[in-house]
């Protein structure tokens, strides 16, 4: 907690600013999260060995070494496309992009919308957020600061505290998030998925599906879509989709599902990250990250 000399009225505002972090409630389920593939057909479905463990959660499914016609389990395909994917980022040194995450946090589904800078070395975030955070900015650059972020709110009484560094990964600061700014970017998607696709790979229980001539907003793309039959304590999404733009070769989109409540019903949207407007290689400086800039209000 960072103290401020001045009245006790600015302590007890820094005690809400982000717990002043807190996203606009998306009221039920309402991202579009297939809307995308409503017009796709998948030309390629595979599906892993069932396990003789039908227990919710109950002992591991004993593991499949080989699932489709005997020669690779039904995530290898799916795991080539997210590591294309990644290749194709070591040629992307720094991007800037409109970034929108839906989580659900706390049992709710929060929304954030917000225009973002990153450059991969040194890893640096600058965020500027649009309604209803018109004005809050978050900068956050690997090996300044103490490791910590800087953060100020546009408006209202927390805006009164100014700029404060917060730990990316206390309780402020994760305040209606489900990760730390640290681990934002699409280098970092494509990371995780790919970790979770291999983790699942010696699993059977696994529906695989390839669309590939889905849409995006207008821009055609591939989408890997991986589920699971049953909940099992090793499978923390229901359903995965990565969504590759077709001309780019870059992660544009990942929803994760979590299992529903009922055996048969909809599984809830967990977690949606996208990316558009994107626009890579564009030059991103010191300036771009430095909270002197005068564009920022730090």
């Amino acid at each position: 907690m960072i103290r401020l000399k001045g009245s006790w009225r600015l302590r007890c505002l820094l005690g809400v600013l982000f717990v002043g972090l807190q996203s606009r409630c998306v009221t039920g389920d309402d991202a579009p999260a297939s809307e995308s593939l409503t017009e796709a057909v998948p030309v390629q479905t595979s599906r892993g060995e069932e396990s003789g463990d039908r227990t919710t959660g109950g002992t591991a499914p004993r593991v499949v070494a080989a699932a489709i016609g005997g020669a690779e389990h039904p995530l290898i395909p799916a795991i080539r496309l997210a590591q294309s994917a990644l290749t194709k980022m070591q040629a992307i040194d720094d991007y800037e992009t409109t970034f929108l995450k839906r989580e659900r946090v706390n049992g709710r589904l929060v929304e954030h919308t917000m225009h973002m800078k990153l450059r991969e070395k040194p890893f640096s975030v600058y965020l500027k957020y649009g309604e209803p955070y018109v004005g809050r900015e978050i900068l956050f650059i690997d090996g300044q600061n103490g490791g910590k972020m800087w953060a100020h709110e546009g408006s209202g009484l927390r805006a009164l505290v100014g700029t404060v560094s917060l730990d990316p990964q206390g309780a402020e600061a994760m305040d209606g998030n489900r990760y730390p700014i640290t681990m934002i970017g699409m280098r970092n998607l494509l990371e995780t998925i790919i970790d979770q696709w291999k983790q699942e790979s010696v699993y059977g229980e696994i529906d695989v599906k390839f669309y590939p001539d889905a849409k995006l907003r207008g821009r055609a793309c591939k989408v890997v879509e991986a589920s699971h039959p049953r909940r099992r304590r090793q499978f923390k999404f229901q359903k995965t989709r990565l969504y590759v733009d077709d001309e780019t070769k870059l992660p544009i989109r990942v929803e994760q599902f979590g299992f529903p409540e009922t055996e048969g019903g909809e599984p809830p949207l967990d977690e949606l990250y996208e990316y558009s407007n994107l626009h890579t290689n564009v030059g991103l400086t010191d300036r771009d990250f430095d909270r002197k800039n005068p564009k920022y209000s730090f």
